[in-house]
C-alpha cells in the first residue's frame, strides 16, 4: 500500500506540542492494545480441519510430449489428449496430458506440475496439471522490488516491509482463523487494524501527523464495516451463488459466507484508504507551511477541495478494479444475452456492486474525517507551540 504524495505527514505538519502528543497517545495506545488483544483471542491454534485427500504435487520438466488430439477439441470430457515424458528429480515418468481448451499447452523443456495418484489396482499414475511458474514469478517479484527501492529508496524499503507484514497477517492470521471456524467479520476487523497500524507507521514514520491518518483510516474502516453489514442484510445477501462459495461450503462446513463477503470489502478498502488519508494529512501540512496563519477551518476548506478531486479519480479506480476482477462473469452474462433488469438483482452481481459501492462510500468518508483531524492537529500545534525539547523529540520520532 502506498501513497501518491511527495512529502510525509511528519515532514509537513508543524512540531507537535506535548499536550497534543499526550492526547494522540491516549487515543492511539488503547486502540493498539485492543488490536493486540483481538489478535491473541482470535489467533488460530491447533491444526486446520482436514480438507480431504491431497494428491502429491511434483515439479518436473517435459522431456517429450505426444498429443493425441487438437487442444481445442477434447477427446472426451475430462479425458486425455496424449502423454508426456516428464523428468521428476532423477527419474523420468510417463504422465497423461488432460484435454480441453483450459488444459496446459506443453512443449519439451517446459517446467510443469505433475500430480501423483494411485489407480484402482494400486499402481502409481501421473498427470500434468499445470505449468510451474515459480521461476518467472520470482523474477517478476525481484523486478518489482528493485523498481520500488530504486525509485523510493529507504521509503520504498519501508513500504516493502509493510507489504510483507500485510501478507503475513493475511496468511498467518486472517485466513487460518476463518478456516478454523472464527467469524470472518471480527477476524477481518482485527486483521485490518493490525495491518493498518504496522504498515502506516512503518512506511510513513511515527508522528502525530501519521496518527491523524491512522485515526481517519480506522474511522472509515468502521463505517465501511457497519454500512456493509446494513446493506448485505437489507439486500438479503448471504455470500452464496459463486463456484468458490459452493466449494467452501463443502470444504469448510458452517463457514459464514456473508461474513466472508464483509471481510473482503473491509480488506479490499484498506489499501486505498492508506493512500487517501496519508495524502490528505500531508496536504494539510503543506498548506500550513505555505501559510501558518490559516485557521483550522481555512485549512479544512482548502484541503477538502483537493480531496474531492482525489476521491473523484480514486472512485473510478475502485470500480474499475472490481469490474476487472469480475470481467469473466460479465462477459458470460453478456454472451448469454440476458437483460440488465434480470441480471443486476442476482446474488452474484449485486454482491459485486455492493463491494464497489460500500468501499467507495468508506473512501469518501475518510477524506473529510482525516482532513478535519489533520486541520485540528495543525491548529493545536500553532495554538500551543512546543518547547525546544519537545520539538527535538517530535523530530526524532517523525
Amino acid at each position: 500500500m502506498g501513497a501518491g504524495h511527495s512529502h510525509e505527514p511528519s515532514e509537513t505538519l508543524p512540531p507537535a506540542p506535548p499536550r497534543l502528543r499526550r492526547i494522540v497517545t491516549l487515543v492511539i495506545v488503547p486502540m493498539v492494545v485492543a488490536t493486540v488483544v483481538g489478535l491473541l483471542v482470535l489467533w488460530p491454534r491447533g491444526s486446520a480441519p482436514p480438507a480431504g485427500e491431497q494428491l502429491a504435487r511434483l515439479h518436473g520438466r517435459i522431456v517429450s510430449a505426444t498429443p493425441a488430439c487438437p487442444r481445442e477439441i477434447p477427446a472426451q470430457p475430462g479425458g486425455s489428449c496424449g502423454t508426456a515424458v516428464v523428468r521428476v528429480g532423477d527419474q523420468q515418468v510417463e504422465a497423461t496430458v488432460p484435454s480441453g481448451p483450459t488444459s496446459p499447452v506443453i512443449a519439451p523443456g517446459d517446467r510443469v506440475i505433475v500430480v501423483e495418484s494411485p489407480d484402482a489396482q494400486g499402481n502409481v499414475r501421473y498427470a500434468v496439471v499445470d505449468h510451474d511458474r515459480w521461476t518467472p514469478l520470482l523474477l517478476l517479484v525481484a523486478l518489482f522490488v528493485a523498481a520500488v527501492v530504486a525509485f523510493a529508496r529507504w521509503r520504498g524499503v519501508a513500504s516493502l516491509v509493510g507489504l510483507a507484514v500485510s501478507f503475513a497477517v493475511l496468511l498467518r492470521f486472517i485466513l487460518p482463523a476463518i478456516q478454523q471456524g472464527e467469524s470472518p467479520l471480527p477476524v477481518a476487523i482485527v486483521g485490518a487494524a493490525a495491518i493498518m497500524f504496522a504498515v502506516i507507521y512503518l512506511t510513513h514514520g511515527v508522528s502525530v501527523g501519521t496518527s491523524m491518518a491512522v485515526l481517519g483510516t480506522l474511522a472509515a474502516l468502521i463505517l465501511t464495516g457497519l454500512l456493509g453489514l446494513l446493506v448485505t442484510r437489507t439486500l438479503h445477501l448471504n455470500g452464496a451463488g459463486t463456484d468458490e462459495a459452493a466449494i467452501l461450503t463443502n470444504v469448510l462446513a458452517g463457514v459464514d459466507l456473508r461474513g466472508l463477503l464483509l471481510a473482503g470489502i473491509i480488506i479490499g478498502t484498506l489499501g486505498v484508504l492508506d493512500d487517501v488519508t496519508i495524502t490528505q494529512t500531508a496536504l494539510v501540512g503543506e498548506l500550513s507551511l505555505a501559510d501558518p496563519t490559516l485557521s483550522a477551518r481555512q485549512l479544512y476548506r482548502a484541503a477538502i477541495r483537493v480531496g474531492r478531486s482525489h476521491v473523484a479519480s480514486v472512485v473510478n479506480t475502485i470500480i474499475l478494479a472490481y469490474a476487472g476482477a469480475s470481467l469473466p462473469l460479465m462477459l458470460l452474462i453478456v454472451s448469454a444475452g440476458a437483460k440488465a433488469g434480470d441480471v443486476l438483482p442476482t446474488q452474484i452481481i449485486t454482491a459485486e456492486i455492493v463491494r464497489g459501492v460500500v468501499g467507495t462510500l468508506g473512501l469518501i468518508a475518510a477524506v473529510p474525517i482525516t482532513t478535519a483531524l489533520a486541520a485540528w492537529a495543525v491548529a493545536e500545534a500553532h495554538r500551543h507551540p512546543g518547547s525546544p525539547v519537545s520539538t527535538e523529540s517530535d523530530h526524532e520520532h517523525g
